[in-house]
């Protein structure tokens, strides 16, 4: 599966949660650089997730971006598959 579809599974799971608001960070020359593909709002908790499949990994920025994210408060992970996003959401859901 490609990045991108696990995106679009994870963004029509996340359209079925109410409370949720979210987007689909575009990267290319307007967006900013290792900010997290999917970022969420949900309950008044800042998620986001950087979407990968297989082996692939963050890049060094998206790593460093994750960690900042953390140090500010918010929640940021790498997110496989849909199974793992619904954990989370339900982790925050059950607060």
């Amino acid at each position: 599966m490609k990045e991108s579809e696990l995106i679009t599974k994870i963004k029509n799971y996340l359209k079925t949660i109410d409370d949720c608001f979210y987007w689909k960070e575009h990267g290319g020359q307007y967006g900013t650089a290792g900010i997290p593909d999917i970022i969420i709002c949900y309950r008044g908790r800042f998620i986001a997730f950087e979407v990968k499949v297989g082996n692939n990994k963050p890049t060094v920025l998206q790593a460093v971006t994750i960690r900042k994210i953390i140090e500010a408060g918010g929640y940021a992970l790498v997110i496989r598959s849909v199974d793992e996003a619904k954990q989370v959401i339900e982790a925050f859901r059950e607060e």
